[in-house]
């Protein structure tokens, strides 16, 4: 885990990840718990609802993520010396 948290870039490229994740998550929540909820069955209204949550969750870590690959890389100047394996 040091490894990805060590360098800014691939920090940067796991929080856009983490932002879109969260974004699709919550519209396929909100579509299925609130659209379709007539359609569903009770077990996919339930995950519909997590998924409700859970991709606001997801939105928040990645732009706490962003936030802080951008501050690395400002403040530490190594944008571009990060070794990609």
């Amino acid at each position: 885990m040091t490894g990805v948290f060590g360098c800014p870039r691939r920090l940067l490229q796991l929080s856009h990840l983490f932002l879109w994740a969260g974004l699709i998550l919550l519209l396929l929540g909100i579509a299925g718990a609130y659209y379709l909820d007539a359609h569903l069955g009770l077990l996919l209204l339930v995950v519909s609802h997590g998924m409700v949550i859970l991709g606001p969750t997801l939105i928040k870590l990645g732009y706490v993520m962003r936030l802080t690959a951008n501050y690395q890389m400002r403040n530490e100047a190594r944008g571009f010396a990060c070794a990609i394996a």
